[in-house]
């Protein structure tokens, strides 16, 4: 599982880069904190939003995007690898808590 630090910003950082992406770090009100645009490869962060938030947001745009594995070493592979199951971990964590909330609530008829 990865730790949502710096060191995973800048491995998540260096795969964009890789991928032909280019990372800026600006000051924004943009209301995820984070801005991709596709077609010019460019990803904006809000530089004022903690570590965790800059590097969640990275590991969803790289569901959104293909990297050629060809272009990267085992390390980076096994590093792309655990980020992309990183999110469908999350996911299933917060499917599994939304079905046990709605189980538990009584049946109002709605």
């Amino acid at each position: 599982m990865i730790k949502l630090t710096q060191s995973s910003l800048d491995k998540l950082t260096e795969l964009f880069t890789l991928a032909g992406y280019t990372i800026r770090l600006e000051k924004g009100n943009f209301k995820s904190g984070s801005c991709m645009i596709e077609a010019g490869k460019l990803i904006v962060l809000n530089k004022f939003s903690p570590v965790e938030s800059r590097a969640t947001f990275l590991i969803e745009a790289l569901h959104k995007i293909q990297i050629d594995q060809d272009l990267l070493d085992d390390r980076r592979k096994a590093f792309l690898n655990e980020a992309l199951t990183f999110k469908a971990e999350a996911v299933d964590e917060e499917n599994a808590t939304a079905v046990e909330q709605h189980e538990s609530k009584p049946d109002t008829g709605e």
